[in-house]
């Protein structure tokens, strides 16, 4: 009779049954060889071929049990930065010169522009380098890019306050934390801050907002009609959840969202130090003006 094994064939005669290698002893030497390696080498594809767990893309990671204050709430407090390219564009993008490729962090990778909104963003786009308020003149940020510029940022919070102090510019926020409504009437760069704890997160309302100030250097932007919830997520002691979500009814046919993750900055004594934008575009544009010691 015949078997077949991983695609060989071992012959042994009927005469030879009660003996499982016949008379062939030197076919069957080859084959105990062969078929070790030939299991293996199934197993491995079986396994490979073996479905992993699912997983749900875009999933929040687990919250371990936060570090807390004296007050009960998760300790935020410290110095933190993204480790993305959310700076040069939210949204999927490629390498060029100057600008580092980087997966996007807007859920969906899709920013839901009115015809009109999608038609100027582009056009933003084309003028980016004399045309983004931050970049190009030193202006604040404006929230959330504040968050995700590649300079760190501290966090400072007491029972009643949030203070958030940004290397780039000097730039700060104020947020307090009794909720309450915002202040018709005062837009800003940086908007209005009101804050509460819903858990173990920081959720922070930002409105009054004026139109001068860009989401990247890409030339995404909004108007003064902007609203942004934000929501800090403290998953282990080192690293934060970061979630916005933007509102803008003049420029988006619905509300959209941004996430990722913040990492807190565990060198030997982590300071933020002095990015003095305005000076530097200063001494660019007008060289030994007087003010250039």
């Amino acid at each position: 009779m015949r078997r077949s094994v991983c695609g060989l064939t071992a012959a042994a005669s009927v005469g030879s049954i009660n003996h499982p290698f016949g008379s062939n002893r030197r076919q069957m030497k080859r084959l105990t060889k062969f078929v070790p390696g030939a299991v293996s080498v199934l197993f491995i594809l079986w396994f490979a071929e073996t479905p992993a767990a699912p997983q749900t893309p875009g999933a929040r990671p687990a919250a371990s049990t936060p570090r807390r204050t004296v007050a009960g709430k998760p300790d935020l407090n410290g110095i933190w930065q993204v480790l993305n390219t959310a700076a040069w564009d939210i949204q999927d993008h490629s390498g060029q010169l100057g600008v580092p490729p980087g997966q996007g962090v807007v859920e969906g990778n899709e920013i839901p522009y009115q015809p009109w909104a999608l038609a100027k963003k582009a056009e933003n786009f084309a003028k980016r380098i004399t045309a983004d308020p931050t970049e190009a003149n030193c202006f604040l940020p404006g929230i959330p890019r504040a968050t995700y510029l590649p300079f760190p940022f501290q966090i400072t919070h007491t029972p009643d306050n949030v203070a958030i102090s940004y290397e780039f510019a000097h730039a700060l926020r104020t947020i307090p934390l009794e909720g309450g409504k915002h202040i018709e009437g005062l837009p800003s760069w940086m908007g209005e801050s009101r804050g509460r704890w819903e858990g173990n997160t920081l959720v922070v309302d930002v409105g009054n907002f004026n139109d001068e100030t860009w989401f990247d250097r890409a030339g995404n932007f909004h108007s003064d009609q902007l609203h942004v919830v934000e929501r800090y997520t403290l998953t282990d002691p080192e690293h934060i959840l970061y979630e916005a979500t933007i509102e803008d009814p003049k420029v988006f046919t619905r509300p959209w969202k941004m996430s990722m993750p913040l990492y807190r900055l565990v060198d030997n004594h982590p300071k933020l130090l002095e990015y003095e934008c305005v000076y530097y575009l200063q001494e660019e544009r007008f060289k030994d003006a007087p003010f250039k010691k």
